[in-house]
């Protein structure tokens, strides 16, 4: 019965989507929704897409795992993106009229810069839309106790959200978006009421929570844990601001001014409703210990669902797990769609303009193969991730190590630097690869100094003050004219 009622809100959702593929009618439609979205609907679609997977069974798996300071890159450091991109980037942006975000790097710099960081954005969605698909194939098995495998379960998770993503575009992700978010609240709230009724209420939680140490954040007061503490921080919260959903969301608005509230307001959203998931998940310490300590041990990652399933009702198991569904796929289809707009506009569309005129239709029809093929590759990727035990939590946090140190220092600098150039971006780029890459092969784990992407990151940095500074005056009078003004 409960697979049932699964299977009727994986119709409507789609059915949903379907309808939204009616207001599509170019290119335009397709990737920003005309441009046209109120603030409760941006708001909706930032928070929606944000709260996802790792949210809901990946951050309190963590949480429960190691301590409050394990989760310093998600939600501390995704809310730290989200409002810093309200703030100082979605006016900016939402003024030049762009397309993607890829389009930014094209008209401050150059084709190379919009190519590599193009493909840089698109590369960073792998690991974030695998762990959508690797939690609903998580969620698939459970609910089958077992007789769909989770291989099984995210092949047909991934044909879900391909089908509703596909036709309505933006659209889609807006409409589904929103409806999704009045289930996730709701449904995480009647959740969390019906689990303090076992426990006793909130504070018995919180006291044995703070008694077990699992609210200790700061690190180790020496150079090589700080460092490791504040690479965490900016990875995400510098990494996801150069990223296609988010700035989707803004550039869909009717104005700037709801393109920087909405992100804002989403932002501080997403963060104070991250604690509702931990509080629950936690509280199967008080309810279970038993049923805590088993999946501890096996896969802390299920603890949640099989608590709900084991301890609550028909109907508010329905209620989880239709809310639980809401959050993977709404952050699936707008994590889909983002990368695969950006492979159409940034990558492939000059390419084959070189060759003959690409009509917006044509354009529309290629962004939806690429979302088709993008769809396939993602599915891959999250199968052998499955095979090598790597985390919801851990394949969000790896996403955004490529952008921070090849599109953000550009990004930054292209908008508020009037001396920046395109040399300082190759430089940039050149700089910031060459260090990264070869630190990430011979110390994987991050197990010298600083992290890998943190080094490449702050070459970025020099990369960029030493290519600008050393361009000849010309350019820094050329592309000064070119700057978007505030």
């Amino acid at each position: 019965m409960l697979l049932g009622f699964v299977i009727l809100y994986l119709v409507v959702s789609i059915g949903i989507g379907i309808y939204a593929a009616t207001k599509v009618h170019n290119a335009k439609d397709y990737i920003s929704a005309g441009r046209s979205l109120p603030i409760y609907i941006v708001m909706a679609m930032v928070f929606a897409t944000w709260f996802g997977a790792e949210t809901v069974l990946g951050i309190p798996a963590t949480f429960l795992e190691k301590d409050l300071g394990g989760l310093i890159s998600d939600p501390f450091g995704a809310s730290l993106c989200l409002v810093l991109f309200g703030v100082f980037f979605a006016r900016k942006l939402y003024r030049m009229n762009l397309l993607t975000i890829g389009d930014f790097y094209r008209e401050r710099y150059d084709r190379k810069v919009e190519v590599v960081t193009g493909i840089a954005i698109a590369l960073s969605y792998l690991g974030w839309v695998s762990a959508q698909v690797t939690a609903l194939g998580l969620v698939f098995n459970v609910l089958s106790d077992g007789v769909i495998t989770q291989q099984q379960g995210i092949l047909i998770g991934a044909a879900v959200v391909l089908m509703y993503t596909l036709y309505g575009g933006m659209w889609s992700v807006a409409l589904t978006t929103f409806f999704q978010m009045i289930i996730i609240v709701i449904g995480l709230i009647y959740i969390a009421f019906l689990i303090s009724d076992l426990t006793g209420g909130i504070a018995p939680v919180i006291e044995h929570a703070a008694n077990n140490a699992k609210f200790r954040f700061w690190p180790q007061m020496s150079a090589v844990a700080m460092i490791a503490f504040l690479s965490g921080l900016l990875t995400m919260g510098f990494g996801s601001i150069p990223q296609q959903d988010v700035f989707q969301r803004a550039n869909s608005s009717r104005n700037e001014n709801v393109a920087v509230w909405g992100t804002v307001l989403g932002g501080i959203a997403y963060f104070l409703f991250a604690a509702v998931p931990l509080y629950m998940a936690y509280s199967a310490n008080l309810i279970d210990p038993t049923l805590a300590a088993r999946w501890l041990a096996d896969d802390s990652q299920k603890l949640l669902p099989e608590l709900v399933k084991g301890h609550l009702p028909l109907f508010a198991q329905v209620i989880f797990y239709g809310a639980l569904l809401s959050v993977i796929m709404s952050t699936a289809s707008g994590t889909l769609l983002a990368p695969s707009v950006t492979i159409s506009e940034n990558v492939l569309k000059d390419f084959i303009t070189r060759r003959k005129h690409l009509s917006d239709h044509k354009l529309l029809v290629m962004t939806r193969w690429v979302v088709a093929v993008f769809t396939v590759v993602v599915t891959l990727y999250a199968l052998w991730a499955l095979e090598r035990e790597t985390g919801i939590h851990k394949m969000v946090e790896n996403a955004y190590k490529v952008t921070l140190v090849l599109a953000f220092v550009p990004l930054v600098a292209g908008l508020y630097w009037r001396r920046a150039t395109t040399r300082g971006a190759h430089w940039a780029i050149a700089l910031g690869l060459a260090t990264w890459i070869p630190l990430e092969i011979w110390l994987p784990d991050g197990d010298g100094f600083m992290p890998p992407q943190f080094a490449g990151f702050l070459m970025a940095i020099l990369g960029m003050l030493a290519g600008s500074l050393t361009s000849r005056p010309g350019h820094h009078a050329q592309h000064a004219a070119s700057r978007p003004q505030g």
